[in-house]
């Protein structure tokens, strides 16, 4: 499910490094004299701190940089110590270190803190100050602002205290003989109290905030934000329905690595994590350990939902009395949040689209273990979607595995429906656009969700207003897609969340979470929030009626609608310069055009009302957009099945019958109509024509007629003309286009019948052409002979009418018989009917 890449690994990236150097110059001969090498702290840069201790009785601090993969040695001590906590400031010039201290037995006599905190100049290596020592663990961090100064004369360091608060020493420095950095005055450092009384403390690198959790009478999570100036505020405050005393000894979380804390600390009550996407989005994770009936459970508080959700798993296999240690970890990845247990459950739950545990994988047995990972691996979750395992220093990337997911999509008789949802969710939702993927995966329900992510991204409330799955369209939502088997879900409304201070000036990230939970409960409260395409039924009905109307008012509506839909075409028009594989948007199509329009007009309305926030500029682009990206996405689909199968342009010869290719691209093709007609979305202009050209050469004749007249196949213009053209006046091919011509509308009757080079076809257009000809003269005359009502008097029959006409108005000047129309003129009628007489006569074939 999870696919791990190595980004770091200990003995490969420092320690044989360290080793090169340093038998360079004769220090060591072996890697013997490279041991306890740790990982102590990753930086905001990705940069690794570690330490090692050397034969010669010294301990040194270096630095491993991912970018140019090169270590640095920061400091060495003189002696051996152990090295619990470290820091480096951003330009590299200031390095605090926390020691544990162990009383010997030679100086138990003497008072020995437990924990000494020093604040070391490295460039060069010069002044130590010490900052506490304390009975306490102390850990460091430095503050990395974002700045875009290259040479910064102060830096700002975080104490954060096992007695539970956390201090912000302010340190100014001053530049000397031109490169020397040092301390201005390091022995009156101004410092302030940042936090205080707390048990649970997260420190989160990417975004400089401080969580920390308080428990009094109820169990409070903060957060301080770290601004670029330096300055910091609390300015979030939520309340947690957690157990009592949830932590017995203070929690350090992403605050560096000791590797020297006692061993009572080592055991985990309860493992807390916050998550945050830079869209808005928070997380609030915890889980207790396993009980003794093997039952796990799981909390994902979603803030940015108002809401939260507990899983109960039962874990497989007997009980184990190790099970009180079983807490399983928690890895972002996007928007998932995989909880992983090795061995026991994988479950990568979708935080922006909830509703549903169809939309969430879960995984468990084989298919939880992660190969790279030993058994007795002491894995950490990092931010970024990251994992380390101490016991090996390696750390690895974390990722979704597409071909897993793959797998497990064709294994459609021995996995769950709602796990092969989920699956497909995964790979449309959060993997993106990948031409092999396309080409093994032209589902239908992916058009829906493949669309919502190129969209996503825009805003957090999106998840609310616009389809993501198909699954909403249906009335009620299927057993097994609301179902996992043995995994139950219940979902509870969490206090709402206290902004304060600059939270509510604040750009970027704060706005859109503020911004979010306030939008939740206008979505609780409105009916039907989200965008459904079917709902445009009734609509796309009137549209169809006003289509046929000349009325003025119609006229309008209609002229609006085009505007929508040239939007929308240009921009297509636009993304597929190059040369295209399938023959689409290469003609007029007035009723998809029509669907085109409207869908433009029903989503920006739904949007304006919802989320008029966003501005209806925003929201224009992004509707023309979203319709645009949905007729691409029916081209891509169709493209990966056209070149699967490997269709040229012979595809649209009429005359040849279609091979078991054709067929199968065929029916694709009518499941994606079908789909799109039961969501009311509008096709490319030109599907039509396309689907009903491979009908022809697919189907038996009477099959296809019947599927013309189930309305699964339309008859465009374009087609007919084609059909009328390139098929061969034959007895089959005759019997096909009187068929087909059976069933046009009259208007487009009349203008296939001068395409078609038959004499039935001649006789039409010479009865229409002295039809109208009659007409308008009846009209503009004012004769009397079309309003007789005479027994056997019969307009139909055109010579006699023609002939009682002149009698009546012979005085009248005649009509100008050779007056063209169409080029059709007196000739021709004349010729047409010298050439019905002689076949009606038998002296003339056809």
């Amino acid at each position: 499910m999870l696919q791990l890449s190595a980004t770091f690994d200990l003995q490969q990236d420092v320690v044989s490094s360290i080793f090169k150097k340093e038998a360079t110059v004769g220090r060591i001969k072996e890697y013997s004299g490279i041991v306890d090498t740790r990982i102590l702290n990753i930086e905001r840069d990705g940069g690794v701190l570690y330490s090692w201790k050397g034969t010669t009785g010294t301990t040194r601090i270096g630095k491993y940089d991912p970018n140019t993969r090169q270590n640095k040695l920061l400091y060495t001590f003189d002696k051996q110590v152990c090295v619990s906590s470290c820091s480096l400031n951003k330009e590299e010039t200031l390095l605090a270190v926390s020691l544990a201290q162990r009383t010997r037995t030679e100086e138990r006599l003497r008072p020995v803190s437990k924990c000494l905190t020093l604040l070391i100049e490295i460039h060069p290596i010069n002044n130590t100050k010490v900052l506490k020592a304390v009975d306490c663990r102390v850990r460091v961090q430095f503050i990395h602002p974002d700045t875009e100064r290259d040479s910064v004369l102060e830096s700002h360091l975080l104490l954060v205290a096992e007695d539970g608060y956390v201090e912000q020493l302010h340190v100014m420095l001053v530049r000397q003989e031109g490169y020397r950095v040092v301390m201005l005055n390091p022995e009156c450092l101004a410092k302030d109290r940042v936090a205080e009384e707390f048990s649970w403390v997260q420190w989160d690198s990417q975004t400089q905030r401080l969580f920390y959790l308080t428990h009094r009478e109820k169990a409070v999570l903060k957060c301080v934000q770290f601004c670029h100036d330096h300055n910091c505020e609390t300015l979030f405050e939520l309340e947690l329905e957690l157990p009592s005393n949830p932590f017995t000894c203070m929690r350090f979380v992403n605050l560096g690595f000791d590797h020297h804390q006692e061993t009572q600390h080592e055991r985990e009550e309860m493992r807390m994590v916050v998550i945050t996407n830079k869209t808005g989005s928070m997380c609030v994770c915890y889980s207790q350990p396993a009980c003794a009936d093997q039952e796990i459970k799981y909390t994902i508080v979603l803030v940015h939902r108002g809401c939260s959700k507990t899983f109960s798993v039962a874990l497989d296999g007997t009980p184990s009395p190790c099970s009180t240690d079983l807490l399983p970890l928690f890895i972002p990845i996007g928007y998932y949040v995989v909880v992983y247990l090795s061995g026991h459950l994988l479950h990568c739950i979708n935080t922006r689209q909830q509703e549903l545990l169809c939309h969430s994988l879960f995984l468990s047995g084989v298919d939880a273990e992660l190969g790279v990972l030993g058994s007795d691996s002491v894995v950490l979750s990092l931010p970024e979607s990251s994992l380390l395992d101490l016991n090996t220093g390696r750390m690895f990337t974390v990722d979704l595995n597409p071909s897993f997911l793959m797998d497990l999509l064709h294994c459609s008789h021995s996995r769950p429906d709602a796990q092969r949802l989920a699956a497909l969710h995964c790979l449309l939702l959060y993997m993106g656009p990948n031409a092999a993927l396309q080409l093994k995966n032209h589902r239908l329900p992916s058009t829906t969700a493949s669309l919502y992510r190129l969209i996503y991204k825009k805003c957090l409330s999106l998840d609310e207003v616009l389809p993501y799955s198909s699954v909403f369209e249906k009335k009620k939502v299927p057993e097994g897609l609301d179902q996992v088997p043995g995994v139950t879900c219940t979902t509870e409304l969490h206090a709402e969340p206290v902004f304060k201070g600059k939270a509510r000036s604040l750009q970027g990230f704060w706005e859109e979470l503020q911004w979010s939970t306030e939008k939740m409960k206008y979505f609780e409260a409105v009916p039907n929030p989200r965008y459904r395409t079917s709902q445009n039924l009734p609509d796309w009905t009137k549209l169809l009626t006003t289509l046929k109307s000349e009325n003025k008012k119609a006229s309008n509506y209609l002229r609006h609608i085009e505007e929508n839909t040239k939007q929308v075409l240009s921009m297509v028009d636009s993304w597929n310069l190059d040369q295209k594989v399938v023959p689409l948007f290469q003609e007029e199509d007035s009723q998809q055009r029509a669907l085109i329009g409207l869908m433009v007009d029903k989503l920006r309305e739904h949007l304006n009302r919802h989320l008029p926030r966003l501005g209806k500029k925003k929201i224009d682009v992004l509707v023309v957009n979203y319709v645009a990206k949905l007729l691409e996405l029916i081209r891509r689909m169709l493209e990966s099945v056209w070149l699967k199968y490997k269709l040229g342009p012979l595809v649209l010869c009429l005359k040849q019958q279609g091979s078991s290719a054709e067929w199968a691209v065929f029916h694709v093709m009518c499941r994606i109509l079908e789909a799109t007609k039961t969501l009311c979305l509008p096709l490319p202009p030109g599907y039509h024509t396309l689907l009903s050209v491979l009908g022809v050469r697919c189907l038996p004749r009477h099959t296809f007629l019947q599927y013309v007249d189930h309305g699964v196949l339309q008859l465009t213009e374009t087609f007919v003309s084609r059909l009328m053209t390139d098929l061969d006046n034959s007895d089959a091919n005759e019997e096909l286009k009187f068929s087909v011509l059976k069933r046009l509308p009259e208007r487009m009757e009349q203008r296939i019948c001068h395409l078609w080079d038959h004499p039935i076809s001649s006789a039409c257009i010479s009865r229409d052409y002295v039809r109208g000809l009659l007409e308008k003269h009846a009209k503009t005359k004012g004769s009397m002979f079309m309003e007789r009502d005479e027994p056997g008097f019969r307009p139909e029959f055109l010579p006699l009418t023609f002939l009682t006409k002149i009698l009546l108005d012979v005085e009248d000047r005649a009509l100008n018989p050779f007056e063209e129309q169409e080029n059709v003129d007196a000739r021709f009628v004349e010729e047409t009917a010298l050439k019905q007489t002689l076949i009606l006569l038998g002296f003339q074939d056809k």
